[in-house]
């Protein structure tokens, strides 16, 4: 059975600094979120002149986990936990929050000083209430370590979390989350299969695509109703695709600055916490 389409929403441009502006798709004013999927955020491509200076400066997350596929180019992730990595292109990592974390991201210092591009899709992945004060972690894969549950003439996807086609991605979560990204040549044609009560989304990063009988372009994130599990796709044009389907969180969501907790009062001690020091210091 088809899954209906119940939205497409359209990632108008947001700025998250002062030199920082990203598409966001979710949340939208059309539809929320799909708990557990707060956040989606399209970054770049953006090209870098040798020598410029970017990086976005400490700050604090509680209570979910900042996810980033990096599309194009390279990126540095460091905490307060003592993690310290480069994320290349093809690759994911995977910041878990929980109680508190300060971290800091951007593109590296070598790609800044020899000039290039970068292009990253960061999701905010919530916690169930259970786990939101449970110690951070963090976790990464390269390219090489996602296992290619669809490889055909033109048509490759890339498993990063979860279960699909009997494979299991390298990253890990407390709640089931499948999440693929994926190319698409001009003319081709797939099914992907969506466990009938999840929420499956579908973020168009580059290309134009048909899912089930609607055009959708570049840019513009899919959500389907959570009923049946059939998903058709033709490429018009060659395509950049992520897909992700997870078990909703059916819990009540408090989502603010950098936090995402299940009540307002959890946000605002968040937000008191970090500016009394509880979140700890990063100096870079």
């Amino acid at each position: 059975m088809k899954k209906k389409i119940d939205h497409i929403l359209y990632a108008r441009e947001k700025k998250i600094t002062e030199e920082e502006t990203v598409r966001q798709p979710l949340p939208h004013m059309d539809f929320r979120f799909a708990n557990p999927f707060i956040v989606i955020h399209h970054g770049g491509p953006t090209y870098y002149q040798a020598g410029q200076h970017a990086r976005i400066h400490p700050h604090p997350h509680r209570g979910f986990s900042p996810y980033t596929f990096m599309l194009q180019g390279e990126g540095f992730h460091r905490d307060n936990a003592g993690n310290d990595e480069t994320i290349k292109a093809g690759g994911v990592q995977w910041m878990f929050a929980g109680r508190g974390i300060l971290h800091s991201e951007g593109p590296t210092n070598e790609l800044l000083q020899q000039g290039g591009v970068q292009e990253f899709i960061q999701l905010w992945i919530n916690a169930p209430r259970a786990n939101k004060w449970d110690k951070p972690f963090y976790q990464s894969a390269s390219a090489e370590q996602l296992p290619r549950v669809i490889d055909q003439e033109g048509v490759q996807f890339r498993l990063a979390s979860g279960e699909y086609d009997r494979q299991t991605g390298p990253i890990q979560n407390f709640t089931p989350v499948i999440s693929m990204i994926g190319e698409m040549a001009a003319g081709r044609e797939i099914e992907l299969m969506a466990t009938p009560g999840y929420w499956t989304l579908l973020y168009v990063a580059k290309g134009r695509i048909v899912v089930n009988d609607e055009p959708v372009e570049k840019h513009n994130l899919v959500v389907f109703e959570k009923d049946g599990s059939a998903i058709l796709i033709s490429a018009t044009e060659d395509a950049q695709l992520l897909f992700l389907s997870a078990e909703p969180i059916d819990e009540p969501v408090a989502a603010k600055d950098n936090f995402v907790m299940n009540t307002a009062e959890e946000v605002e001690q968040a937000i008191n916490d970090y500016k009394q020091g509880v979140f700890g210091s990063l100096s870079y």
